[in-house]
């Protein structure tokens, strides 16, 4: 999503920079922060358009990869119950990811950035997630990977497994929310079974990227 995003700004004469990384993470203005960048040359909508399209191409292409290790995390999760996805990202695009990595059938619920009124870090993505599961909130187990995504999920009442993306630090009022928190999916696999233990139901995943 974000070589796709940083393309798309370059044609309007911006340089993507590392802060634009973290800014774009886990963000469910996503689309109304790179119309940011453009100068005022396109809207959202032109934006959601442009680049939905492009990651779609990228995953037909075969350019869209799982992190080391978030495959594996899914299927073990799997094992204890029902998964879904609450994500920033366009339903599109995740629907795209999902059917390249052969994990939609692992599926039970998959909520996108346009399916809530209010993104993360609110936390109506998660609570949506846990109402299709049919599970309450505080007994399902979020993994998270941005500090919006970890927050939303304490908002929404359930135990977060933080495993932030590319060693990033979690802010400091952030760092003390998640029950867990893994340097990378490969980790987090290990630690998901004594957690989903203590929730006695599903993983809600933290989404594909």
């Amino acid at each position: 999503m974000i070589v796709v995003c940083a393309a798309f700004t370059a044609r309007h004469g911006h340089r993507w920079q590392a802060e634009d990384d973290v800014a774009l993470h886990g963000n469910g203005g996503w689309a109304s922060y790179v119309a940011g960048l453009c100068n005022g040359a396109v809207s959202s909508a032109e934006v959601v358009k442009s680049c939905t399209a492009a990651m779609v191409d990228e995953c037909a292409a075969g350019g869209v990869r799982a992190l080391p290790g978030a495959v594996d995390l899914v299927l073990e999760a799997a094992r204890h119950g029902r998964v879904g996805v609450a994500t920033a990202s366009p339903r599109r695009f995740v629907l795209a990811v999902l059917k390249g990595l052969a994990l939609a059938p692992e599926m039970s619920a998959v909520v996108c950035g346009e399916d809530v009124v209010r993104v993360k870090p609110a936390p109506d993505p998660y609570l949506r997630a846990a109402a299709e599961l049919g599970v309450p909130p505080e007994r399902c187990l979020a993994v998270a990977d941005s500090p919006r995504g970890i927050r939303s999920a304490v908002a929404a009442g359930m135990t977060v497994l933080a495993v932030p993306r590319g060693g990033m630090e979690l802010p400091a009022d952030v760092v003390h929310l998640p029950a867990a928190q893994a340097s990378s999916a490969v980790d987090a696999v290990s630690l998901l079974a004594p957690l989903l233990e203590s929730r006695l139901e599903p993983l809600v995943h933290d989404g594909t990227r």
